[in-house]
C-alpha cells in the first residue's frame, strides 16, 4: 500500500489526496508534524516538506511532480489532457493556484489562522488576514470568468487544474473563508468537484482545536 506523509489542511497534501483517490489508488495516510522535522522524515525529504508519498518503492516530493507521476504510472482516469496545448492550459492554472493564490490568499488566511496556532507561531496578522479576504475575491471573479467560457477551469473536462483549485478552496471552506455567494457559477462548480467520490476523506477531515462549519461536509452547502 502507498503511504502519504501529510498535514490535513495543506493545500498541496490535499491535491495529491485528491489524485490518489481519484485513481483508486490504495494509500495509508500518516500525520506529519513537517514544522518539528524528525531525522527520519528529512531523510524522506530533506527539504522538510509535505507531502511525501512512498510508492513504487520511492519517495516522492512535491505536489505537481507527484501527480503528474502518478498520471503517468496510472493513467485512468485521466486527468491531464492528451493535446499539448490543452495540457499547458492546466499546468498554468495549476501554477496559477499553487503559486499567486497560494501567496494571496491560502498563506494570508489558512497559514495564519490555523498554520500559526497549531504551530505555536503567535498570533495571526491582522493585515495579512486582511489582505487575504481583499485577494480572494479578485481569484473568485477571475474563476467565475474562466467557468463562464468553460464546463470546467482548463476547459471541457475536469483535471488535475480542478482538482488544484479545490484542494486550496477547500482548506479555506473548512475555516469559513469563501464567500460563496459571489458568484453561482463557482459555487456550482465546487458542488460538482466536491461531490465526487475523491472528496470524501477531504470531507471527513478534522482540524484539532478548528470545528467544521456546518455547510462545509454539506454537498448542496
Amino acid at each position: 500500500m502507498a503511504r502519504l506523509y501529510h498535514f490535513a489542511l495543506s493545500p498541496f497534501c490535499r491535491k495529491v489526496r485528491l489524485v490518489l483517490a481519484e485513481k483508486r489508488i490504495e494509500v495509508e495516510l500518516v500525520d506529519e508534524k513537517y514544522w518539528e522535522p524528525s531525522v527520519e522524515f528529512l531523510r524522506r525529504n530533506p527539504a522538510g516538506k509535505v507531502p511525501v508519498l512512498k510508492i513504487d518503492g520511492m519517495h516522492l516530493t512535491e505536489s505537481n511532480a507527484i501527480c503528474e507521476y502518478l498520471e503517468e504510472t496510472r493513467p485512468e482516469p485521466p486527468l491531464m489532457p492528451s493535446d499539448p496545448k490543452a495540457r499547458a492550459e492546466v499546468r498554468r492554472i495549476v501554477h496559477w493556484f499553487d503559486d499567486k493564490f497560494h501567496h494571496e490568499v491560502t498563506a494570508n488566511l489558512v497559514y495564519e489562522r490555523v498554520n500559526k496556532k497549531i504551530m505555536r507561531g503567535g498570533y495571526p496578522d491582522g493585515k495579512a488576514v486582511k489582505t487575504g479576504a481583499q485577494q480572494i475575491k479578485y481569484h473568485l471573479d477571475y474563476m467565475a470568468w474562466l467557468l463562464d467560457h468553460r464546463r470546467w477551469l482548463a476547459g471541457d473536462k475536469m483535471t488535475l487544474a480542478d482538482f488544484t483549485a479545490a484542494a486550496h478552496l477547500s482548506c479555506l471552506d473548512y475555516i469559513s473563508d469563501v464567500d460563496w455567494n459571489r458568484s453561482d457559477i463557482v459555487k456550482d462548480w465546487y458542488a460538482k468537484v466536491k461531490s465526487r467520490p475523491a472528496f470524501r476523506s477531504i470531507l471527513a477531515d478534522q482540524i484539532p482545536g478548528f470545528i467544521q462549519p456546518p455547510h462545509y461536509a454539506n454537498l448542496d452547502f
